[in-house]
């Protein structure tokens, strides 16, 4: 059976909720591998609308739902989740959600760091969810992190909180604020401990017999590759890999594990928070676009920028992470334009580029050169097979294909799961 890793192409926010809900229903296995609670998937299943940030979309629909090790795991957001999906009827046990229990915390102090530089930081402020995510990946990589199964070890704590407070009351004493309470964060861990452990295991172990079965795992990843801490618009991206190879190490499966790469592409572009943003539209056009997509942050509640397709972009996203087919989203916000435009290179200084660059003065500085294309008339919304298609939808479909090197395996034509039209089976081909 083929494995499915799910990720987003352009700046996250492209719809990765509904495709995952999708395939997950067909799958035996639903893994979160990489980022924290910062990224937020809706799901409409029926008359039911599901917003989780934290738990795998797998959830909803009671399918085996994993937070691998490359996750960093907020505690006590993940008991307000847990309750929130359980007043919403969706029982979660230690039977269908696993946690790994090497994965690393999100503690107070964590947040709290978060907010303190944000503040600081002015033009150079990245737009952070103030969720702790980075500066708890920065204690995971120098070694001093809390995880998971600590938690079942509280006793013996005191040389690990040697580390983590040696390192970060020193930062905090350059923000003017005290020392952490070590005693309060004993009694806040004892107290979070119950709840987290009964779904704590060695996921790597029961993924590799999951794989030994023959079940079909769906990777679940979060945000999007341009805001890989590697291959994305740096220093304006997440504190994590989001690529798909990132599935291999962030769950404790091999990388021939990965399978079919999913790229999910919105028919446009959008982004949260700060950063290069080259086709950006600031007028009418980009507000009719964040209206009609409904653009506001599942998590954040953060207006979203909005501009034109960027092909340069979504070429390079697919070329890093190895994406098999795309799935794009939203075409239907598309109707009604006279014409469309797509991005097909950069202007900079002079010379013209077929790539983003890596530096940040010159992300900010690139011109998109830009293509135009006859728009649509008629709605695509609900469109189930490409025969409800408009012609000139169908020609801005192919064309997005040829320009970013990447087929496209099937497009999303509303929120609602069924409004799908299938060109390639991910679990299948």
């Amino acid at each position: 059976m083929a494995n499915v890793t799910v990720i987003g192409a352009q700046w996250g926010d492209e719809g990765k909720g509904k495709i995952v809900d999708w395939l997950a229903e067909r799958a035996q296995c639903v893994v979160r591998f990489q980022g924290g609670h910062n990224a937020g998937h809706t799901l409409v299943v029926g008359e039911q609308v599901y917003k989780l940030s934290l738990l795998p979309s797998g959830i909803v629909r009671g399918t085996l739902s994993v937070i691998g090790n490359g996750v960093v795991l907020d505690p006590w957001h993940l008991r307000e989740e847990i309750a929130k999906l359980g007043a919403q009827g969706v029982t979660i046990t230690p039977d269908n959600l696993h946690i790994a229990e090497n994965c690393p915390l999100i503690l107070p102090f964590h947040r709290d760091l978060d907010g303190l530089r944000e503040d600081v930081s002015g033009a150079g402020k990245i737009g952070t969810t103030r969720r702790g995510i980075g500066p708890a990946y920065e204690d995971k990589v120098g070694r001093r992190a809390i995880r998971v199964c600590d938690l079942a070890h509280l006793d013996s704590l005191g040389p690990q909180l040697d580390r983590l407070t040696a390192h970060h009351d020193a930062l905090r004493a350059g923000f003017g604020e005290p020392p952490i309470d070590r005693d309060a964060l004993l009694a806040d861990l004892r107290e979070i401990a119950p709840v987290v452990l009964p779904y704590a295991r060695p996921v790597w172990l029961s993924l590799n017999e999951a794989r030994r079965r023959g079940d079909r795992i769906l990777f679940e990843g979060a945000q999007g590759v341009l805001l890989d801490i590697d291959h994305g618009t740096y220093p304006f991206v997440t504190s994590s890999n989001t690529i798909a190879g990132t599935a291999a190490g962030g769950s404790g499966l091999g990388p021939s594990a990965v399978g079919f790469v999913l790229g999910i592409v919105k028919a446009y572009t959008t982004r949260v928070g700060s950063g290069p943003f080259p086709t950006e539209l600031e007028d009418e056009t980009g507000q009719r676009l964040g209206e009609r997509g409904r653009e506001f942050g599942t998590v954040t509640g953060r207006k979203r920028r909005c501009g034109w397709f960027d092909s340069v972009l979504v070429r390079q996203s697919a070329a890093v992470s190895g994406i098999t087919g795309i799935a794009l989203t939203k075409l239907d916000v598309l109707d009604g334009f006279e014409t469309v435009k797509i991005c097909t290179g950069y202007r900079l200084n002079g010379a013209t580029l077929d790539h983003f660059p890596a530096h940040a003065a010159d992300q900010a500085g690139v011109e998109p050169i830009y293509e135009t294309m006859e728009g649509w008339s008629e709605s695509t919304a609900g469109a189930r097979s490409w025969a409800q298609l408009p012609a000139q939808a169908i020609k801005y479909i192919r064309r997005i294909e040829e320009l970013i090197r990447c087929p496209v395996a099937l497009v999303s034509t509303s929120p609602e799961r069924e409004d799908t039209i299938l060109v390639r089976d991910p679990f299948t081909d």
